[in-house]
């Protein structure tokens, strides 16, 4: 497996678009309340993706195998669905859903790959401790980027704290490589044994994603070949960002200023 090292012009571009992708989900907060359809939001991040950032809403048409192109420009799961939702004016928000929406965009060629947990109204005390629980399983993984360590660092930093707080981790979809590509080696897995795995050089981008059950980690696949949900129905949660590793540690390519991670 050959795993793609940046230049310093194309970690340039990589930040940028990162940035760019970080400011969708700033953007879109503000819209997510009850009574909204998540084709709404499709279509506000659409509009501000296009005309505001003038970038790319990569999942847009994006194929993946035998799947039919994707519909939408942004994914949007609630509540059970583990990932790939798509947006639909069907589905409603109401109080109490809580909902990942994951925004990639394309900026010169390269791309900034981000998804961020909202809650509508007050949700349940389970739900709420699911959505902090997943965030800090993504910090624990970042904090493991380094040069020198392995992949199998950060997937065991986050299963082990997922775990311990008596959640699932979700094993067929992991991270990946992102580049000029969507999607690119390496497979971050979010479980795994320490020190195993692919050695991290400076140079390489990735995302890390952790989708993290309440109940069982078991899922099913919708007839629409996109959307995942648990097998049991139980709540699923999701964060990701887009990560560089640096000299001496890592940068989030992705990071909104209502954060702090070191």
């Amino acid at each position: 497996m050959s795993v793609r090292i940046l230049n310093e012009n194309e970690i340039d571009k990589m930040r940028i678009a990162g940035k760019l992708a970080a400011s969708v989900l700033n953007m879109i907060g503000e819209h997510v309340k009850a009574g909204v359809s998540t084709e709404t939001l499709d279509q506000i991040c659409h509009a501000f993706i296009v005309n505001d950032l003038s970038c790319i809403p990569a999942p847009l048409n994006y194929r993946n195998g035998s799947s039919p192109p994707f519909p939408k420009s942004i994914c949007t799961s609630v509540n059970h669905v583990v990932c790939h939702g798509i947006p639909s004016d069907r589905k409603v928000l109401k109080r109490g859903d809580i909902l990942n929406i994951d925004i990639t965009v394309i900026k010169d060629g390269f791309h900034g790959d981000t998804s961020k947990m909202f809650a509508v109204g007050e949700p349940s005390a389970l739900a709420r401790r699911l959505i902090n629980v997943t965030q800090e399983c993504l910090y624990l993984g970042i904090q493991q980027v380094r040069p020198g360590a392995r992949l199998g660092d950060i997937g065991h930093a986050i299963q082990t704290y997922a775990e311990k707080s008596r959640f699932s981790v979700v094993r067929e979809f992991c991270g990946h490589g992102i580049n000029d590509r969507f999607h690119d080696e390496p497979m971050v897995l979010h479980y795994g044994n320490p020190g195993e795995g692919v050695e991290l050089q400076p140079g390489m981008t990735f995302t890390i994603e952790p989708m993290i059950n309440a109940g069982k980690r078991h899922i099913r696949m919708l007839a629409d070949e996109w959307t995942v949900v648990t097998r049991d129905h139980r709540l699923s949660a999701q964060w990701e960002h887009t990560i560089l590793v640096t000299e001496d540690g890592f940068e989030i390519l992705t990071l909104r200023e209502e954060e702090t991670i070191h």
